[in-house]
């Protein structure tokens, strides 16, 4: 099953197909967008009880359901400083060091990080340190937040391909996180870098982020410097379909002690940072 899914996906013309989902899910005909919704729910069992609208009939179009805000107070943050909140809703893929500058994808498929981030000045950072990698499926919560406080330095939006993220993909396309397209987010923390990496996939394709950022799906590579303060758990951007988001930290930070096929919350501990 695995290999005729995957030679489908690089057989499609992935970015136009990407093009059109987003045009329709941005609909907001109120007869098309319902419609969407309301096959979405029963498909996926999508639950309202938490959002801040309860109501499938408030949403003026199917990204507006989907990138759903919650109600305040849904996901606390962790009450310990130095603990590492979960980015977002999903499951934990990988979790584990960085070793030799390797980042594990899935059994037996490794990454490099630096491909990952796309080099800057961050080449070779993360060499030692450690990574979780959280997949959002299409029936999760799709807004990705800080797990650290820090200062958001730098953003590098990088155009790729548009695999699936799942793990029948992930399984199966070597460097898949470092090829396709992705907004990198680096962070200043008082222990040093970090860094969040939102990873696009296939249909809908789009990642929006609270701050000044292109607008994908991405047409060439574009760095740019900011200076924006987050503290952990503000909101930091959003999917528009169901994709992946990593979190990069640098030796002697801290580590993560999540565990790969693990469901986990917006909010919950997956980590801590060393003294």
């Amino acid at each position: 099953m695995s290999k005729p899914f995957i030679a489908l996906q690089r057989a499609l013309p992935q970015h136009a197909l990407s093009r059109f989902g987003g045009s329709i899910a941005a609909s907001e005909r109120r007869w098309l967008a319902q419609l969407l919704i309301r096959g979405f729910m029963r498909a996926y069992n999508v639950d309202l009880a938490e959002a801040e609208r309860t109501r499938r009939e408030d949403y003026r179009s199917f990204n507006d359901f989907f990138t759903r805000g919650l109600k305040a107070g849904a996901r606390p943050m962790p009450s310990e400083p130095n603990s590492i909140a979960c980015p977002a809703d999903g499951t934990v893929s990988e979790a584990g060091p960085i070793e030799a500058g390797r980042v594990l994808q899935a059994k037996g498929i490794h990454y490099s990080a630096d491909a990952l981030i796309g080099g800057g000045s961050l080449t070779g950072v993360f060499d030692g340190g450690s990574f979780a990698t959280i997949y959002l499926a299409p029936s999760n919560y799709h807004r990705v937040h800080t797990p650290l406080a820090g200062r958001l330095v730098r953003s590098r939006a990088l155009p790729g391909e548009l695999y699936s993220v799942n793990a029948t993909t992930a399984g199966n396309v070597e460097a898949l996180f470092a090829r396709n397209e992705r907004l990198v987010c680096e962070f200043e923390a008082d222990f040093g870098p970090f860094v969040v990496v939102l990873v696009g996939a296939m249909i809908v394709a789009s990642i929006e982020a609270v701050f000044d950022a292109p607008t994908s799906p991405y047409r060439e590579q574009v760095e740019s410097a900011h200076d924006v303060r987050f503290e952990r758990g503000d909101e930091l951007g959003r999917f528009l379909l169901g994709s992946t988001a990593i979190v990069l930290l640098p030796e002697g930070a801290g580590g993560f002690d999540a565990t790969a096929g693990e469901s986990v919350r917006m909010g919950e501990t997956i980590g801590t940072i060393a003294d």
